[in-house]
């Protein structure tokens, strides 16, 4: 049985399919009298039987070498296209990861939209997600990878469209999609590159590829800046964040799954390929420079939200800019214990302000206030959630930091000064948050506010529980690594006041998030610069402006090139062949008789004429002439 479990684990991903293509007959209409709830109830049944078959999995794999499964899809000639599946500790713990956190997102889905017309299609939608993720966790093919990818983004846009009668909403999705084709598409010419230069398309071929394999400078630095592109797309990382925080339109329990494991699968995709950034020191400049960028411009962008959801998207690419720059180290255990201990905090946060929304019908920060008596279980959640980010002991991120200061990695100074600055920033923002809605007195949308129903409570306390127990992870990573996972590679140890400034500017920044002025109608100052910073930081950096006066123009005015082009000249040529062929037969048709003769002598002088210029020299000299006019106008 336990054998049987093993081998066919490759089918996991497949229960969340089965769960979506069973929505269909309540997502489509055709079962309209039991209403919506059976097909949410068929969803988490697969959910929960992908859970424990993984559970079971998990469990025998370490007994077990890594396995490997390969599916050739297409072999021809020596065109081989395979679909590879990868068994190890760190492919299935991730899995459960993913079936987990889906798992209470979806219990959690049950409250939160009980209400919602199209229940049906929304738990068709997150069973599709839910594959599409899980796929991606066994991936060992770069083809496969990517086709899930593609089935993640179309499942994104979905999602973020739900409430489509919105016109909002809408423009949200859209821009989502369109912003994460840009990396794919960058993504797709790099794997193209990377097939036609390795052996294979798995990712276990990559290490040894790498140490055999070199590539000449120029290919190696465009071959990783083409693998970089996709992962910072579905990352949010610079240029390409604004996306998340657009999606926040989108309804909470996505939200909870989008801001927690679906960047943390491109950045698990970006782990997976880190073997060729080695090949180029410009890749690895790359991903250090983006996460820099993304880490420290997306934590000020955050202080100065006052929509709830927008002030954690924002917190979220700033802690995937650290995975960035972990990868581009090369520090890659650090990368993976990153990813798991946000993923679990953040979707503790996003399920504590699911419950906020939902009984306040309202997302605005300033227009909250006093909800920690009202609310004791949600406000419980939002404190281990928080602590959870910043570097607090005995919190997962805690342990997972300070393990990369322990002294088994190089870790250059100025990559301390970030990580202060990020934890500092991020400390201000979650305590500005906790003082603006569950402190202070009561606002008119928060005074009858409930706590939230057992069936978002149940996932919010179990995940609360697990929050708490997530430093094990860090602590016993060593003990748990499989035996294709990297060692640590011990070449210099950090000060010893590392630890301690990391905890200073946590410390440091609760007690400028207590003790800043909080104005619930924030006016805006008469001071120029004050006022030109705090439009700066709320628009984001103006970024979406800088598209609008670049790629957008960019693309606007060679739309419109193209459309005069077409209109004015392919088809004034068009056109001018058919007049011309309108006017010729209308002349023609006066010379028509019906005479047999008069077609015989037309014909013969025709002949007469073309005979006499190409005998008597006329044929060769006007070639001549037009040959040295056409020579004078090159």
């Amino acid at each position: 049985m336990a054998e049987a479990l093993l081998h066919s684990s490759w089918f996991i991903p497949f229960y969340g399919l089965i769960g979506a293509v069973l929505t269909l007959p309540w997502s489509t209409g055709l079962v309209r009298r039991t209403g919506p709830r059976p097909a949410a109830y068929i969803n988490l049944l697969m959910t929960l039987v992908a859970f424990i078959h993984g559970s079971i999995v998990f469990r025998l794999i370490w007994t077990y070498p890594t396995q490997h499964f390969v599916f050739h899809w297409l072999k021809v000639a020596d065109l081989d296209l395979s679909l590879a599946i990868e068994l190890s500790p760190v492919s299935l713990g991730a899995l459960e990861v993913v079936a987990g956190i889906s798992l209470l997102a979806q219990v959690y889905a049950l409250g939160y939209m009980e209400k919602d017309w199209s229940l049906a299609r929304f738990y068709g939608l997150m069973g599709f997600f839910e594959a599409a993720l899980s796929g991606m966790m066994l991936s060992d093919s770069l083809l496969l990878t990517y086709g899930l990818l593609e089935m993640l983004t179309l499942s994104s846009y979905l999602l973020v469209g739900f409430w489509y009668a919105q016109p909002l909403v809408v423009t949200a999705a859209r821009d989502a999609f369109l912003t994460k084709r840009v990396g794919d598409i960058l993504l797709l010419m790099g794997l193209v590159a990377l097939s036609s230069y390795g052996e294979g398309l798995s990712f276990s071929q990559l290490q040894i590829w790498a140490e055999t394999s070199p590539l000449p400078a120029l290919t190696a630095a465009l071959l990783g800046l083409s693998l970089i592109a996709g992962p910072t797309g579905k990352c949010a990382q610079f240029p390409l964040n604004l996306w998340l925080d657009e999606a926040m339109e989108g309804p909470n329990p996505a939200g909870i799954l989008r801001n927690s494991i679906v960047v943390s699968a491109g950045a698990y995709v970006l782990i997976k390929l880190q073997p060729v950034f080695t090949l180029s020191p410009v890749s690895s400049d790359a991903l250090i420079i983006i996460g820099t960028v993304t880490a420290i411009g997306t934590s000020l962008m955050a202080i100065a939200q006052i929509d709830i959801k927008r002030t954690l998207s924002h917190s979220t690419s700033a802690y995937l800019g650290l995975v960035f720059i972990a990868v581009g180290l090369g520090h890659v255990d650090i990368a993976f214990l990153l990813l798991f201990s946000h993923a679990v905090a953040k979707a503790l946060l996003f399920m504590s302000i699911g419950g906020i929304i939902l009984n306040t019908s309202n997302q605005t920060v300033t227009e909250m206030g006093g909800l920690w008596s009202r609310m004791p279980a949600t406000t419980t959640a939002f404190v281990v959630g928080s602590a959870g980010l910043v570097t607090l002991m005995p919190l997962g991120i805690f342990w997972t930091i300070q393990r990369w200061f322990n002294g088994s990695w190089a870790v250059p100074w100025w990559l301390l000064a970030i990580l202060c600055f990020v934890n500092l920033l991020s400390a201000i923002n979650l305590t500005r948050v906790f003082r603006l809605v569950f402190l202070g007195e009561p606002q008119p949308k928060t005074r009858r506010a409930p706590e939230v129903p057992w069936m978002m409570a149940l996932p919010l306390v179990a995940l609360t529980i697990v929050t708490l127990l997530v430093p094990v992870v860090p602590q016993q990573w060593n003990l748990w690594l499989s035996p294709t996972t990297p060692l640590f590679n011990s070449e210099q140890s950090i000060l010893p006041w590392a630890m301690p400034l990391l905890i200073a500017s946590s410390v440091l920044g609760c007690i400028i998030g207590a003790k800043m002025e909080v104005r619930r109608a924030w006016s805006r100052s008469t001071k120029l610069y004050i006022r030109f910073l705090q439009d700066l930081l709320a628009y984001d950096f103006y970024v979406e402006k800088l598209y609008d006066l670049t790629v957008v123009l960019a693309v606007t005015s060679f739309s419109k090139f193209t459309s005069w082009f077409d209109r004015y000249i392919v088809d004034g040529l068009v056109n001018l062949v058919g007049l011309a062929a309108i006017f010729g037969g209308n002349a023609l048709k006066y010379n028509v008789s019906g005479q047999s003769q008069f077609y015989l002598l037309t014909i013969l002088i025709g002949v007469s004429l073309l005979f006499w210029l190409v005998f008597s020299g006329q044929w060769s000299f006007m070639i001549d002439y037009w040959s040295s006019v056409v020579g004078q106008i090159g």
